[in-house]
């Protein structure tokens, strides 16, 4: 009940604002990541809303069984509607896969770039090596930006007044133990963000970002089977939302305008908390999101801390065990 009125209220108060709800409608939207999970419930939503729409992922066999659901939905002959192979990971093949998805529509590029592709390797920070490293912001920025820096060279270049939304977490206002790559690269995802949310006012191309949480996907049930035991126990009370519920907050964040997208209360809290000069979302619901994070986050962080500190005997086991630490007096 009250994630609902959260919704209607910001929806009520958007509307006061001025600001002008975008409508997907004939639009081509752009969607990495989108064989699967929350890209795959965008685009389904997307086609139902009448959008050109073209997914992009690695796996050539889900993507084909993602195009038939898409077409399964199909608002109208006139549609485009299809599916790429490529990475999105270096430049060459990121190019690669904006020009196989504009060359339906007049080599035009979309309108709307969705940059869902990516995905965590939890671990402790221990047990990283340089390679992992790496490969965490890979996955969690660069997977994003690349995608972000041609399609916005090609708007700009093309006097298209588009749209770019970025997917981050709700790691991005806080993180804990087991997510120091991820969490690394989706603050430097709000960081870029925010950065071109200024510089595109140059444009009239628009920025959004998503702060989801966990999303009741296969790719969470992935990541579960290699969380550190204090990860699990810290997320424990996160009953994950569905892809579908998920895609649906992010949508009407971006239909609103909303630069920063919370989809349920207590990221509209820490969203609120930790906004800095970003515009707000609603200058009353916002005050009193605010107001709930200055009582309730700090006792929150104690609670998480206390955890934490009461995990320290179990993880020095466990570190003996995996012969980080070779003796007890380590």
């Amino acid at each position: 009940m009250i994630p609902l009125l959260s919704a209607l209220l910001a929806t009520w108060f958007g509307k006061l604002s001025g600001r002008t709800r975008w409508d997907p409608l004939g639009k081509h939207c752009y969607i990495t990541g989108g064989s699967s999970g929350l890209g795959l419930a965008l685009a389904i939503r997307l086609v139902k809303l009448g959008a050109h729409v073209s997914i992009v992922a690695r796996n050539e066999k889900r993507l084909q069984e993602a195009l038939e659901k898409m077409e399964n939905v199909r608002q109208s002959p006139d549609q485009i509607l299809a599916a790429y192979s490529f990475s999105v990971t270096a430049s060459q093949s990121t190019a690669d896969a904006l020009d196989a998805a504009s060359a339906p529509h007049g080599g035009r590029c979309p309108d709307a770039l969705f940059l869902c592709a990516g995905g965590p390797s939890p671990k402790l920070f221990l047990e990283h090596d340089e390679t992992s490293m790496k490969k965490g912001m890979d996955d969690a920025y660069w997977v994003q930006a690349l995608s972000a820096l041609e399609g916005t060279k090609r708007m700009v270049n093309e006097k298209i007044q588009g749209k770019i939304i970025f997917i981050s977490s709700f790691l991005a206002f806080m993180s804990i133990v087991g997510h120091s790559s991820y969490a690394s690269g989706k603050f430097a995802l709000r960081g870029l963000a925010e950065t071109l949310r200024s510089e595109f006012l140059l444009y009239g191309i628009t920025v959004h970002i998503f702060f989801p949480g966990n999303m009741l996907t296969p790719g969470l049930e992935a990541e579960n089977k290699t969380k550190p035991k204090i990860t699990l126990k810290l997320e424990e009370t996160d009953t994950g939302q569905t892809a579908e519920h998920t895609a649906d907050g992010l949508l009407q964040g971006v239909f609103r305008g909303d630069f920063h997208i919370t989809n349920d209360l207590l990221g509209n809290i820490f969203r609120s908390s930790t906004r800095g000069a970003t515009p707000r979302n609603s200058i009353v619901l916002d005050e009193i999101y605010s107001f709930f994070g200055w009582v309730g986050l700090p006792v929150w962080r104690r609670i998480t801390d206390s955890t934490v500190r009461d995990h320290r005997e179990e993880h020095r086991t466990y570190l003996m065990e995996t012969g980080f630490l070779v003796t007890s007096n380590g």
